[in-house]
């Protein structure tokens, strides 16, 4: 039985430190603050200036009372009598306003999302050309160049050369390599060649 229980453990613990799971876990916890940064951007600063710009277009009527009444129903005064106030609760109606604002909050919530996974790549881009940027040079060589005082434009220019002498010995060794040896069916080819070439017997 303890076999049988430690077992168990073994393979939780390996379960719940396998990378994927580690990776989802801290996925969904960035998601959901990130959602939420980006929910209060949206419902608390961008809705309330284009509530407040339409507000002004409408004259006063802002998209929470943009409705198209399908039957309206009316409230009932202390006496019972019918006055001219509109019952919602009891009405049928399309709200046109709570619509467009769902549809203006995912444009903000899409529009926002964009810019910031644009600049999330902007950086990531901007870190990889830095990295590359004295390529084929390694870590430890730029650091050498460094501590001897090397400018940065000097760096690239040790760079490039290593670069250059790089390929060079390249094309050097790819000159002087012996040929490659023939594949079976080159040297059918050939044979076939040389029995064509051979004149007939008398």
């Amino acid at each position: 039985m303890a076999k049988e229980k430690k077992g168990f453990f073994k393979e939780f613990k390996a379960f719940i430190m396998r990378g994927n799971v580690v990776d989802m876990a801290v996925g969904v916890i960035i998601g959901g603050a990130f959602s939420a940064i980006v929910t209060a951007l949206t419902n608390q600063i961008l809705m309330p200036i284009i509530n407040f710009i339409l507000f002004a277009i409408t004259g006063g009527q802002g998209l929470e009372e943009v409705y198209t009444y399908l039957h309206k129903a009316y409230l009932l005064d202390e006496a019972g009598a019918v006055t001219t106030q509109i019952d919602l609760a009891n009405s049928i109606y399309i709200d046109w306003g709570a619509f467009i604002s769902a549809v203006i909050n995912f444009l903000l919530i899409a529009l926002v999302l964009f810019l910031i996974i644009k600049l999330i790549n902007a950086v990531h881009e901007g870190a990889a050309k830095q990295k590359n940027k004295y390529d084929p040079l390694t870590k430890d060589e730029v650091k050498a160049l460094r501590r001897e005082g090397k400018s940065s434009d000097e760096i690239l220019a040790a760079a490039a050369k290593k670069k250059a002498d790089e390929e060079a010995a390249a094309a050097e060794a790819a000159k002087n390599a012996p040929a490659p040896a023939p594949t079976t069916e080159e040297l059918l080819a050939e044979i076939r060649d040389l029995l064509k070439a051979q004149p007939p017997k008398a």
